[in-house]
């Protein structure tokens, strides 16, 4: 059993102050395979003050002594890489290989982003020629609680302590207490990568106590949180008492609108997307619009996608699907394809209950649910887990109306031969992000969504301005 109590406060692993112990659960076996303590209202109080006093600090560095900082963290970080990617597929269910491929590697992509972003960003600049006695400064928000999900912690961690460091602002990070063990990883990158003590803080907890805790604080300035709507609607709710800024990356119901003249690959690759982590992705393309003319072809190669499939150990290499995150998440997935069956979607793929020759674990059988009308409840609540929803539509204004029939707006898809068809939709879909074809948006591209998916931007120089207030002031002289 791995015993991790402590967290990382004013530059030091300390004690709790009134923490109480969790058992976190290894998801494919279904048994405790580690402790770490939550935090209580003081040992909160304790990490926030270190961050409030480390501030003027921090702030009124070089920005080229930020970077320096940011870049000592990258070195340390990439030598912990495989304790980083084991750390995940233990806690969470990814498989190693995926823990190895993409979890673990995303902090580094993000890193160097926002590294790239910083080094040609002015902090300080005129208003215009015209009128150079203003001067526009960029400087940190402040103390920023930073709390992150356990879907793709190193992912979400990244983008938010990177970019926060970077702008001068001093935080307390509050991991997923579902995957706190990459985590404190990553703290230990942090120390390693010499910080002045109190700007990076870490206490582990629940949201319903360290999480509201820092919510309402009224020495944090910001709260930048990633996690499911309903979490999202009452962090803007607590903060709204001491007006703090509120950056949310919530949810999602993504759209894969695939037309006739689509690729012969689009249907698998969207499938494959779909199931990737398990379906625990936010921006997963969950609902797959197919044109009427190809649309009985897409079932049936949707459905030979998803039993060619295959769950296995997250310990085991290999192209296998892990488990989902905990009881919880499996009940819910189970109650939403039953109601899926029982709603009349004609089931082409999986199904409810354990994959063949499983019996313990939290793992599901890959599910392709086809007919389905986007009334239904699995076209319109997020799953979260590998299940895919088959929609057929028969012209392009229908497709999108079906694709922008939703509360969220994070991430939707277009597959077409059409160039001008492709840009069309991209710009009539109410999505922050589109994807064509295939093709993945460049390093540094700004994630998050409209809607219900939230607010805010991550990733590159859109990620920073997130952590920066923007003062102009008058009578500068040169």
């Amino acid at each position: 059993m791995i015993e991790k109590r402590q967290f990382y406060i004013d530059g030091a692993w300390v004690d709790p102050i009134d923490g109480h112990d969790l058992k976190v659960i290894d998801p494919s076996t279904e048994r405790p395979c580690a402790v770490i303590s939550l935090a209580g209202r003081a040992d909160v109080d304790r990490a926030v003050a270190a961050a409030k006093a480390a501030l003027p600090g921090w702030m009124s560095t070089s920005p080229s002594d930020r970077i320096a900082s940011v870049e000592r963290f990258l070195t340390a970080y990439e030598r912990r890489m495989e304790d980083v990617a084991q750390a995940v597929s233990l806690e969470m269910g990814a498989p190693i290989d995926l823990a190895r491929r993409a979890q673990a590697p995303l902090a580094v992509k993000h890193t160097k982003g926002f590294l790239a972003a910083a080094r040609g960003f002015s902090f300080e600049q005129l208003l215009s020629a015209e009128d150079p006695g203003t001067r526009i400064i960029h400087e940190a928000v402040g103390v920023c609680a930073l709390i992150t999900p356990w879907n793709w912690p190193l992912n979400q961690i990244s983008l938010k302590t990177i970019a926060a460091l970077i702008a001068g602002c001093t935080m307390v990070l509050k991991p997923s207490e579902e995957s706190p063990l990459s985590a404190l990883v990553y703290a230990e990158c942090m120390d390693a990568a010499g910080l002045p003590k109190g700007v990076f803080n870490l206490v582990n907890g629940d949201g319903a106590g360290a999480g509201t805790m820092l919510t309402t604080h009224p020495d944090v300035d910001m709260v930048s949180f990633t996690g499911s709507t309903r979490a999202g609607v009452a962090i803007s709710k607590a903060a709204a008492d001491t007006l703090k800024r509120v950056h949310l990356e919530l949810g999602g119901k993504g759209a894969n609108l695939i037309f006739a003249d689509a690729d012969p690959k689009a249907v698998e690759r969207g499938v494959r997307q779909m199931m990737n982590n398990s379906g625990q992705s936010c921006n997963a393309p969950s609902r797959m619009l197919v044109q009427r003319e190809i649309y009985e072809r897409a079932v049936r190669t949707a459905a030979e996608v998803a039993g060619s499939l295959t769950v296995g150990p997250p310990s085991q290499e290999g192209a296998h699907l892990g488990p989902v995150v905990n009881r919880a998440q499996w009940d819910k997935i189970q109650t939403l394809i039953q109601t899926g069956m029982a709603e009349g979607a004609r089931l082409v793929a999986g199904g409810p209950g354990l994959p063949a020759d499983t019996n313990s674990g939290f793992y599901v059988r890959p599910t392709v649910f086809a007919d389905a009308t986007n009334e239904m409840t699995i076209a319109r609540e997020e799953i979260f887990g590998p299940v895919l929803t088959m929609i057929p539509f028969d012209t392009e204004d229908e497709a999108v109306a079906i694709a922008n029939d939703t509360p969220y707006g994070l991430t939707n898809y277009v597959q077409t031969a059409d160039p001008e068809r492709a840009r069309r939709v991209a710009r009539a879909l109410r999505s922050g992000m589109v994807e064509v074809n295939g093709v993945p948006r460049g390093p540094g591209a700004p994630f998050g969504g409209m809607k219900q998916s939230g607010n805010g931007r991550e990733a590159g120089i859109w990620g920073l301005h997130d952590f920066l207030e923007v003062k102009a002031v008058g009578g500068w002289s040169a």
